[in-house]
């Protein structure tokens, strides 16, 4: 018969003590680990930090004090010592008296989320600190216990973890699905049927492009501050276009050329002003909860105002993420844009919605990241000259209007297969509760 008894974390797991400045010789040579993901893999990385640092031994636990209870708990396996900032802890763990696998696993449970709930000023959302974890009571079995439950739980988890994999694959997948939408919307493959109904119609910008790129001309002519943009060249049309349309740069068919934002310093009391956050656009949807507040008089007619329609692109951030625009659908003057952000207006002939189609597609996406210069690591940015030559596949007026109409249709199905995905998503990781919960409330 299993003995269970309740013990201190600290009765097994010893902490490994010493503090080192980041500049500090005697770690100079070492790697930094840069993360524990929530899978417990480390990920070493070779960027500097300012921050205080602790040494982390080959075959140490290692823990990370943000994110223990979601995972982020591992033996260190590597040949020499890497460094690791005062966020992490780094402890050495009796194998007589606890199976590593059996806590790597506890530490994921409600059983320690309890735990921390009950003994931690804070609990969860406190940074475990050696001080928080060591004093900790817990109730664990005997050794051989430890080992029966870990394997149990390796056996169950072998399906939860066939469905994750297997939703991974479907999240891929619905993810090309998009982008092949938007990339087929600016080729034309959307509408091929209904250019067969709705020839050419030379002169008339409805149904030829020629046409509506002249009528956008004359009108964007009155403004001197408009810049002459470069030709675009063959090499540049990487896919063919229907007859009807025209290639054209994102400069040669906005009101004015793209300008970055304002950003004062926020302050962290409510005022009347408020400036958005990248947040606000990085999911190329516009997000009216992602703002801050600042206190400065900014004029009304400072150009920083956003007006509803206005077109808001990164123009820093990670490379995932840089060149993601959004449409503002706020109030005229209700928000400031901040400088890591730029803004543009169309013309009002064209569809907004289709610009925004064409500049999310995988071809602008590509052409964004790759224009994009500094740290591919940190942030890289592009400048007003790149998204002025941005190139767009411009239809007539009354085929952007079908493609918008096409896309919404086909980005509905794919919307419901994310919801469906999701679902499940959270169905699989709520039996991985249930299987920790079961082993650990014995």
């Amino acid at each position: 018969m299993s003995e269970w008894k309740k013990v201190k974390i600290g009765d097994f797991l010893t902490e490994r003590e010493g503090r080192y400045k980041p500049d500090d010789k005697k770690i100079a040579k070492y790697k930094r680990l840069d993360k524990i993901d929530f899978s417990g893999t480390i990920h070493i990385s070779d960027k500097p930090t300012k921050t205080d640092m602790i040494l982390v031994y080959p075959g140490d636990l290692v823990i990370s004090g943000i994110n223990v209870a979601k995972g982020a708990v591992t033996v260190y396996q590597g040949n020499e010592p890497v460094c690791a900032t005062i966020h992490y802890s780094t402890y050495i763990f009796d194998n007589t008296k606890v199976d590593l696998d059996y806590f790597k696993y506890f530490v994921k449970s409600p059983a320690f989320v309890s735990a921390l709930q009950k003994q931690v000023k804070g609990g969860i959302k406190t940074e475990i600190k050696p001080k928080h974890l060591l004093p900790l009571e817990i109730i664990i079995p005997d050794l051989p216990t430890q080992q029966k439950i870990v394997g149990r739980i390796a056996s169950q988890l072998q399906k939860t973890e066939q469905l994750s994999l297997e939703i991974e694959s479907q999240k891929r997948y619905v993810k090309q699905l998009r982008q092949n939408i938007l990339q087929a919307a600016i080729e034309g493959k959307l509408t091929a049927d209904w250019r067969k109904q709705n020839p050419v119609r030379k002169g008339n910008p409805d149904y030829d492009a020629e046409a509506l790129f002249e009528q956008i001309q004359k009108e964007r002519n009155k403004d001197k501050r408009q810049k002459v943009l470069p030709p675009i060249t063959a090499e540049e049309k990487t896919f063919e276009i229907p007859e009807g349309w025209k290639w054209v740069r994102l400069g040669e068919v906005i009101k004015e050329p793209p300008r970055n934002g304002y950003s004062p310093k926020a302050v962290d009391f409510e005022t009347p002003i408020k400036t958005l956050k990248l947040g606000a656009v990085t999911y190329g949807v516009f997000d009216p909860n992602e703002y801050k507040f600042i206190n400065e008089e900014i004029p009304q007619d400072a150009y920083c105002w956003l007006k509803n329609g206005d077109f808001l692109i990164e123009r820093s951030n990670s490379i995932e993420y840089v060149g993601i625009c959004a449409i503002y659908t706020g109030k005229d003057n209700e928000f400031m844009y901040p400088d890591l952000l730029m803004r543009f207006r169309t013309q009002d002939v064209l569809s907004k919605k289709y610009i925004h189609t064409a500049l999310l597609s995988p071809f602008n996406r590509s052409y964004f990241m790759s224009s994009a210069k500094g740290a591919q690591k940190t942030m890289p940015k592009i400048n007003q000259e790149c998204v002025a030559n941005t190139m767009i596949p411009l239809p007539p007026i009354i085929e952007q209007e079908e493609i918008v109409e096409q896309v919404e249709k086909h980005l509905r199905t794919v919307s419901y297969l994310e919801n469906q995905i999701a679902e499940r998503e959270q169905l699989t990781k709520s039996l991985f509760q249930i299987i920790l919960k079961e082993a650990f409330y014995m």
